[in-house]
């Protein structure tokens, strides 16, 4: 009998956020444990409910979005993302310069594609979001991970970025606000990357999905307004501000020194042709969201329910003895610091399965987002306050007795990692 083998291609690639450990999970819950699940950012999961605008306005447009669109997108949609991003400083030229996918998932996979070639580089931040560097990898280039400080609020090293640039580097990868440490980047540190990318002639690549879900007056400031002199591509989307992610209604805009890259752009239109269009009836939500934003600041500022429940998490969780935490700025995440040595951690995969089978509390290991030490974890806090509070006491207690040398054996919970 003939085996077939996954492609080598997927050898670096990884996406732990719905890896082996979530399959012990859900194994579990067939066995009829319950478990609370922190490894998604999914706000539908945790009761948070479609704004009824867009609900409405979709609905409205079936009759119409049910053929194929333009394969960039439908114009009133595309017309509305030229507005927005205008107002963020952002020069797009025009429609023709907006490519709506379904999600911005979707449009990194076709930007890496269009792209590179074998042995191509991309500067990537650790950690990441994972499906950056997947893209990456899946595409025949290579992630080039440049750390970001956690001493410095998370913002990037810009002495290790500098130094990983190569004669084989084609672009810059910025997720700003940054999933998962929840950092908001500054004007001055933003600026030192573009100028290093002009410098260097690199494309700049900048995942903004979460520059709408800010804390404590943060201001988010689009990295493709600062400068005209490299070619920009931005992603966003309205899955997390607008509490819509299974819409899948996401975008990307070409902005700056176009010249430089008329050949991959049209390597752009291509794939994007390809796959005929994105989703289209979300496409119809796109212009009513981005007049109607006030829920989200409802959420987000004193009071709100996401920012309630970042202050719990985040206090929380740094008042256990071993565990630290950088106050996130953005996102819907926390990225806390483990102390290895007090807990005899080695394996940050097998502490967070440790955790899930004792506690029932399913998280993400950093080293899941391309960190390379054994030592953070992603802590979602999405959930209401008491299922919240409910996980976190349950931290609390796991982390009051646990050491990883002497981790129980785990008999029929054993899972491959």
């Amino acid at each position: 009998m003939k085996i077939y083998k996954k492609s080598t291609k997927l050898d670096h690639v990884c996406y732990d956020i719905r890896g082996p450990i979530v399959e012990e999970a859900k194994r579990m819950e067939e066995a009829g444990e319950s478990i609370i699940k922190l490894n998604s950012g999914n706000p539908a999961t945790f009761g948070f409910e479609v704004p009824d605008v867009i609900l409405q306005e979709m609905i409205k447009n079936l009759s119409r979005a049910h053929g194929y669109t333009d394969s960039k997108g439908i114009m009133s949609a595309r017309e509305s993302i030229c507005k927005y991003s205008r107002e963020k400083g952002i020069p797009v030229a025009g429609v023709d310069d907006v490519y709506i996918g379904n999600g911005v998932s979707e449009l990194i996979m076709i930007a890496m594609q269009g792209l590179l070639d074998n042995g191509d580089e991309v500067l990537v931040p650790a950690p990441d979001y994972p499906l950056w560097t997947a893209a990456v990898n899946l595409a025949g280039g290579t992630a080039v991970h440049y750390r970001c400080d956690e001493l410095s609020d998370w913002n990037p090293d810009l002495q290790d970025l500098k130094k990983k640039i190569s004669p084989r580097t084609k672009g810059i990868v910025i997720i700003n606000p940054n999933n998962p440490t929840g950092a908001l980047y500054p004007r001055e540190v933003l600026q030192q990357i573009v100028d290093l990318a002009v410098a260097n002639h690199l494309i700049v690549f900048t995942d903004e999905i979460y520059d709408r879900i800010l804390y404590d007056g943060g201001e988010h400031i689009a990295t493709a307004s600062l400068s005209g002199e490299t070619m920009f591509v931005t992603m966003n989307g309205l899955s997390k501000s607008h509490r819509i992610a299974g819409y899948r209604a996401g975008w990307m805009v070409i902005s700056g020194n176009k010249a430089m890259a008329t050949d991959y752009l049209k390597g752009l239109t291509m794939l994007s042709s390809m796959r005929m269009c994105s989703n289209a009836p979300s496409q119809y939500a796109i212009s009513v969201a981005l007049e109607n934003q006030q829920s989200i600041f409802d959420l987000t500022g004193p009071g709100g329910r996401l920012r309630e429940q970042r202050d719990c998490a985040w206090e929380k969780l740094n008042s256990i003895p071993g565990i630290s935490c950088v106050k996130p700025k953005a996102a819907l995440y926390l990225f806390p610091k483990v102390d290895t040595k007090r807990f005899g951690i080695i394996d940050d995969q097998r502490f967070i399965l440790d955790l899930l089978v004792r506690e029932k509390v399913l998280l993400v290991q950093g080293t899941g987002f391309n960190w390379p030490e054994p030592d953070h974890f992603r802590f979602v806090f999405l959930p209401e306050m008491a299922q919240l509070k409910e996980a976190l006491d349950r931290m609390e207690r796991f982390m009051g007795t646990y050491h990883q040398k002497k981790s129980e054996n785990m008999n029929n919970h054993e899972v491959a990692v």
